[in-house]
């Protein structure tokens, strides 16, 4: 198997250099992302990990998304960054009932990125691996019809597949009510299957007791079965992750 990886791993960093681009830099943990995420083949992965660094270098061009560039989104505090599970992963946690869909769109999408960068910047001391992986949880609690964004929604997920390749572990949600149901199933056929087999809608009592023992009791918030207190993510300090080498 190791040699098979190695193989691939040296497959894809000459293709990334045949598409003009170079991998210079990058631990092998982070290709491996791509390489998982396209099923080994080095030529798809490396087209991937390129149109990653195009993507990057043109919605992120200072390496890290300032507070400052997405202040509208977090006035609301309604993104949360809670301590590692029990697999160590972050926590990031997200009241939707506090959330309307987004005026200014390049606003959102670089709070996306915000809050994808800084839960997986959470994950390490120092240098990351490259292999980090989150977990989100969704919380459709006292929703309206005025907080429903299929398009957020989508956006979020798909800069999950298409830029955070093999970055999420799980993601929960919880109290799914039943008009939200058809929205559900609208951006469900945006997501791939391996995406869609990541996600639990967590909706009876074993399942809700499923989720408390995977994230942990010493992480989640009191609101959500565990004995933390919930921690608005701009309130929490790390590293930002930069852009290249880094990532």
């Amino acid at each position: 198997m190791d040699e098979r990886r190695d193989f691939a791993l040296t497959q894809m960093r000459n293709s990334v250099e045949k598409l003009g681009s170079s991998s210079e830099g990058y631990k092998n943990p982070t290709l491996m992302r791509f390489l998982v995420a396209q099923s080994m083949d080095p030529d798809k992965a490396a087209k991937m990990f390129v149109q990653w660094q195009k993507w990057r270098a043109s919605l992120v061009p200072n390496g890290f998304i300032s507070e400052s560039e997405v202040v509208d989104e977090l006035e609301t505090r309604k993104v949360f960054l809670q301590d590692l599970s029990q697999d160590k992963y972050p926590v990031m946690l997200i009241q939707t009932n506090k959330h309307f869909p987004a005026e200014d769109q390049n606003q959102f999408k670089k709070f996306v990125v915000y809050l994808l960068d800084k839960t997986i910047a959470s994950a390490f001391k120092g240098r990351e691996i490259g292999n980090e992986k989150l977990i989100g949880v969704i919380d459709l609690q006292s929703i309206s019809y005025r907080n429903i964004d299929a398009r957020g929604l989508i956006t979020g997920f798909q800069f999950l597949q298409a830029y955070y390749p093999e970055r999420l572990a799980k993601c929960y949600i919880l109290h799914m009510p039943w008009f939200f149901v058809s929205v559900w199933r609208l951006v469900s056929r945006f997501l791939e299957k391996a995406t869609l087999e990541k996600i639990v809608i967590v909706s009876n009592e074993d399942e809700r007791k499923e989720f408390i023992r995977e994230v942990g009791e010493e992480v989640l918030p009191e609101e959500y079965g565990g004995r933390a207190k919930l921690v608005a993510i701009q309130d929490v300090e790390v590293t930002p992750m930069e852009n290249g080498p880094t990532n």
